[in-house]
């Protein structure tokens, strides 16, 4: 019988605190007249990407709330951009930190729930009539890049 390892955070306490960032991407797949109406301020919930913005600053805030094995990290900034297509909305967040833990997760955290709040904000445009979401969905989650520097290097 295999013995089973329990789960446990990793002690992070001889690293040295450095400049951490990590950006991570992904984008949801929308009706063509969803996104007209995102563009035209018409949606029923109202500023679709304002509120995923602020979903994402305060998703990548509570990271170590929703993942249980992160460690909290003082996060100096968050930045969240979107690019709406035709189809499509593709979203990036950064994270930066300056610790002892990478912030990757926090980063990926972040894009998920912006990515779902924008579902969630056009949910009533992007519903067949059966009350289902045939054309949406959220893909192409990456992390993609994740950079440390220290804190004696100049910016």
């Amino acid at each position: 019988m295999q013995r089973r390892r329990s789960a446990g955070m990793i002690d992070i306490s001889q690293k040295g605190e450095v400049e951490r960032v990590a950006t991570a991407s992904g984008r949801i797949q929308l009706r063509r007249s969803t996104i007209e109406k995102l563009q035209s301020g018409t949606t029923k919930k109202g500023n679709v990407l304002e509120s995923a913005e602020l979903a994402a600053i305060l998703a990548v805030k509570k990271t170590p709330e929703v993942i249980p094995l992160c460690h909290q990290i003082n996060i100096a900034n968050v930045k969240v951009e979107f690019t709406v297509g035709e189809e499509d909305i593709k979203a990036s967040v950064s994270v930066k930190s300056v610790g002892k833990t990478g912030v990757e997760m926090d980063a990926l955290h972040g894009l998920a729930v912006a990515l779902l709040t924008v579902w969630d904000m056009v949910k009533a445009e992007e519903k067949d009539e059966t009350g289902n979401y045939p054309y949406t969905k959220i893909e192409e989650i990456v992390v993609d890049k994740k950079e440390k520097r220290s804190l004696n290097q100049s910016n």
